[in-house]
Formats: C-alpha cells, sequence, structure tokens
C-alpha cells in the first residue's frame, strides 16, 4: 500500500508541478526576483486554493490515513485534469530544456524527501509531511532553481561557446540587431521580409529574444549561407543589450521607439533609453543606426558613436525618410514615402494597420535602400508584407471584425490602436485588460486609455478584472463616457460571448492587452 500511495502522490505532484512551472516561467524564472513579487502578490490566493491540501493533511490526521491518502490524491488527479480541460491558457508551459530539468530536479528533490523522512518517522507523519511539502511546492520551486543554477550556468557556457565558434566562421554574414520599447517583434518580421526578397536572411524566431533564445537560433537555426541574421533584442534591466552586442556583434542597428515598458525592472527611464542606446552604441564605425525622429527620447540623446544615423519619421520631415499622405482605405493602407536625397516621394501600399506599423516599414525600407535593394522590389516586399500575429492583426470572428493587439502593453501602441479602431466605419468596442510594469505611472497611464476611449467615442469597453482595470474605468468616469456601456468581466473567453450580443451590422472590436495568465484574476467580478 505504501508503494501504491507514493506513485499516486507524486503522479499529483508532477500534475501541480505543471501549474507552478508556468507561472515560474511565465516570471521569467524568477529574473530580478519577478516569481517572489508575483508570489506575494497572490499569496492569499495560492494559500487558500492549492486544491485544500491543509484541510485534507487535518483530515488525515483524524483517519486511517493509509487508505484515504490514495483515494484522495485520486480524487486530486480527476480534479485538476477536469479544470484544465475547463480552462485555456494563454501562453502554455514551454517544455523547454530548461523546464524539463527543474522537473527532474524536483521529482529527486522530492524523492530523497520521501526515503528519509520514512526512514526517521512513522507512515503518519510521513503523510502529514508529504502533504505540506506539496502545500509549498509553490515556494520550494525556489530552492530547486536555485540547485539548478550551477548546472543553468554550464549549460549557458556550453552553448556560448559553440555559438560563437560558429559565429566566427561566418565571416560573410552581417548582424542586424533591433530593439526598442516595443514593435521589435514586427520590425524584425518587416525588415527580415523586405530583405529577404533579394538576400538570404534569418531571424530569431517569435520572441526569441534573450541570450538563451538568440543562442538557441544561432546553435540550430542559423545557415552558413545567410547573407543577414536579424536578432531581436529584448532587455528588462540596463546592460542587457550590451550583453547580446558581445555575443553577436551587430552591424546594423534599428531602434524603434523607447517607452516606459519595463519601468519597475529598470527603476528609472533614463536606464531605459541608456539601455536602448546600448544597440547604437555597440555597432562599429562602419555601421548603420536607424532611429526615429518622431521619439524625442532619441532625438535628445547624445550618441557615443560615430557610425552612420539615418532617420525615419511621420510627423517630423526633417529627417532621412518620411511617410506621408497616409490613407486607410477598406483592407489597405497607402502612403507615400519621401527620400531627402533624392527629395522625391514614392507610392507605397500594405495591409497592415496603424502609424506604428508604418514606422516599421519605413525602417525596412531604410535599411534595404541601404543594402542596394531597388526602389521597386521594395515597393513590391511593402504590398505582400503580412501582420505579426496577435498585433493590429485583423481577422474574422463569425461576422464581426477583429483587430488583435493583444500583445501591446505599452502607452503610445495603446494609443496608436484605439486610433485604428476609432477609423472603421461601424460599431466599435474595446475588449481591454489594462497595462501592466509600468512602475509609478501604471495608474496615470492606464488612467489616460479611458480618457483615449472617451475621446474617440468608442461605442461600447469590455474590462477584463476590475482590480487591474480600475484605473481604465476612473479614466472613463472622469470624462464622462457612458458607464452602461462598460462591461466588467472576470475571464477573457467571457468577452467573446458579449460581444456577440453587442454587434451590429457592422462591429470592428479591438483586442487590446490581453495579459499574461499570471495576471489573472481569480475571484469572480
Amino acid at each position: 500500500m505504501l508503494y501504491i500511495n507514493i506513485i499516486i502522490y507524486f503522479i499529483y505532484l508532477n500534475l501541480m508541478n505543471t501549474k507552478v512551472l508556468h507561472m515560474f516561467q511565465q516570471n521569467k524564472y524568477n529574473l530580478d526576483n519577478r516569481y517572489l513579487k508575483w508570489l506575494f502578490k497572490h499569496l492569499k490566493n495560492i494559500l487558500i486554493n492549492v486544491n485544500l491540501l491543509v484541510l485534507i493533511t487535518i483530515i488525515m490526521f483524524f483517519t486511517n490515513i493509509e487508505y484515504l491518502f490514495s483515494i484522495i490524491y485520486l480524487l486530486l488527479i480527476i480534479l485538476f485534469i477536469i479544470n484544465k480541460k475547463n480552462t485555456q491558457d494563454k501562453i502554455p508551459l514551454k517544455y523547454t530544456s530548461r523546464v524539463k530539468r527543474l522537473f527532474l530536479t524536483t521529482n529527486i528533490f522530492y524523492l530523497l524527501l520521501t526515503i528519509i523522512i520514512f526512514n526517521l518517522f512513522d507512515n503518519n507523519i510521513c503523510y502529514q509531511i508529504l502533504n505540506i511539502t506539496l502545500y509549498l511546492l509553490y515556494f520550494i520551486i525556489i530552492i530547486i532553481n536555485i540547485i539548478n543554477k550551477p548546472l543553468e550556468y554550464l549549460v549557458y557556457t556550453h552553448y556560448k561557446k559553440l555559438a560563437l565558434n560558429k559565429l566566427a566562421t561566418m565571416n560573410k554574414m552581417d548582424v542586424i540587431g533591433i530593439t526598442g520599447s516595443y514593435g521589435k517583434t514586427s520590425s524584425k518580421n518587416i525588415v527580415y521580409s523586405i530583405l529577404n526578397s533579394t538576400y538570404s536572411v534569418y531571424k530569431t524566431p517569435e520572441n526569441y529574444n534573450t541570450p538563451n533564445g538568440i543562442l538557441l537560433t544561432i546553435n540550430n537555426y542559423l545557415d552558413k549561407f545567410n547573407d543577414y541574421f536579424v536578432v531581436e533584442m529584448g532587455a528588462c534591466k540596463k546592460g542587457d543589450i550590451k550583453e547580446l552586442c558581445d555575443l553577436v556583434h551587430p552591424k546594423y542597428g534599428i531602434l524603434t521607439r523607447i517607452g516606459i515598458a519595463h519601468l519597475e525592472t529598470f527603476k528609472s527611464e533614463e536606464n531605459i533609453i541608456n539601455t536602448k542606446f546600448e544597440l547604437i552604441e555597440s555597432l562599429p564605425s562602419d555601421g548603420i543606426g536607424i532611429l526615429n525622429g518622431d521619439d524625442p527620447k532619441q532625438l535628445n540623446y547624445q550618441i557615443k558613436n560615430n557610425c552612420e544615423i539615418v532617420w525615419i519619421g511621420i510627423d517630423n520631415h526633417d529627417v532621412d525618410i518620411y511617410a506621408k499622405d497616409i490613407k486607410l482605405d477598406g483592407n489597405k493602407t497607402s502612403f507615400k514615402v519621401h527620400f531627402k536625397d533624392e527629395n522625391k516621394d514614392y507610392e507605397f501600399t500594405t495591409t497592415l494597420l496603424g502609424n506604428y506599423n508604418i514606422y516599421n516599414i519605413l525602417e525596412g525600407i531604410a535599411l534595404g535602400r541601404k543594402l542596394g535593394i531597388k526602389i521597386e522590389d521594395l515597393i513590391k516586399s511593402v504590398k505582400a508584407l503580412k501582420p505579426v500575429s496577435h498585433r493590429l492583426e485583423r481577422k474574422l470572428y463569425y461576422d464581426i471584425n477583429l483587430i488583435d493587439d493583444s500583445y501591446n502593453n505599452n502607452p503610445l501602441g495603446s494609443k496608436m490602436a484605439i486610433e485604428v479602431l476609432s477609423k472603421m466605419n461601424g460599431k466599435k468596442i474595446i475588449i481591454t485588460s489594462g497595462m501592466i510594469e509600468l512602475g509609478n505611472k501604471y495608474y496615470e497611464e492606464n488612467k489616460n486609455i479611458g480618457y483615449l476611449i472617451s475621446k474617440y467615442q468608442i461605442d461600447e469597453v469590455i474590462l477584463i478584472g476590475k482590480k487591474q482595470t480600475e484605473p481604465i474605468y476612473d479614466g472613463l468616469k472622469e470624462n464622462n463616457y457612458n458607464l452602461n456601456k462598460v462591461h466588467i468581466l472576470n475571464n477573457i473567453m467571457d468577452s467573446f460571448k458579449l460581444i456577440r450580443e453587442l454587434k451590429d451590422k457592422d462591429t470592428y472590436v479591438l483586442l487590446q492587452s490581453d495579459l499574461p495568465d499570471l495576471y489573472n484574476e481569480n475571484s469572480k467580478e
């Protein structure tokens, strides 16, 4: 019976561990104590809702624990599976090699614990200890991560050496680095598509913008026949971009827009600006940096590098390349691009929406032109561009036009997305969870979303999470928005049922800033 109990216990342990590691992974494996902050923020829910293991422990204390143990854990396994089927993770747990190592270490840790306690105490006490340690799994994973740190360092060092050796043999390939507070992934995909029409180009996949993701890309995918390697560079703190530049040594650098994303971890706007410019200041003297002339943070920065700088813009015409006469017509956007050195305009069209996509296109055009791509080929490439998933991506949900901007989580991007929605001909609905990681500007910037919704006269508002979206609600209320048109839900999946009730003949829905699972509010609103 003892062995049966232990086997069932470990089955449930591993099921629970998928849930714990899901949150641990979304919090970047406790980088800068992100997981610890999340843990203490949600401590009450965690202590109450970990399948009531404390209650189970008390019940077992007064009963025949030997037989009850298996029965209760079998029931918990069934409940876990049923609950899993009825819920849908926005970003599922990725079973990376690191996650698999954490699973293995967790099992070894609990196995050693089981062996030790069953050799020291009687069975009844041992079962109680097992219950309590499983109850503390959300905390024990921190210890497991510390145990694994030396191994993770060795793994990282090994793969870094392989990547550096591989890059050393690819001296004919140039690296293009892309960073910014937002728009990095869109810019990366657009630059890739434009350059790939003429050259052999590879880009970091999805959101592989960390050292581990870039190393994986180099070792597994990069080819000696590639002319260019487009690298998205993410950062949470000062020095992150410099670390990536020291790894891949970019010759070309694109800085999208600088905002206040990740202000919590950067601590100050100055740190954000200096970190983003680490890319431009890492370029060689014969390199090229492409900067945004509509961004005052970039215009006012004193660049500590003598490489060539190309400025792009929309509002600012005192730049090298700018877009003008931007028109949204049905399913396409048309605009003219003015080249200062030629003093000439060229007509472009794209199916992409929003001004920030125009900025990304201008970055691709500017770099493509510097790399010798003909203007007619640039025009064709821009016309063929496809939207990036979840970034102002137009979809059809039944007979409703859905504008999916769910990966947008910054103030300026949110403003542009609401502007796009306001230009649509039909009933306009916004679904939003608000923005996160804005530090002491969290309330102010989210409240401004409410102001913008009122200003652009969006017809209906669906807020996801009462507590999370309280600043948006305050902004709506303060600007005399009709609060009867505000709907507060706990789960974004419920909003899709609601929009089918709210829709008109022509309806456009902006899905904005769908927050990761770790920001879900568990209580019913």
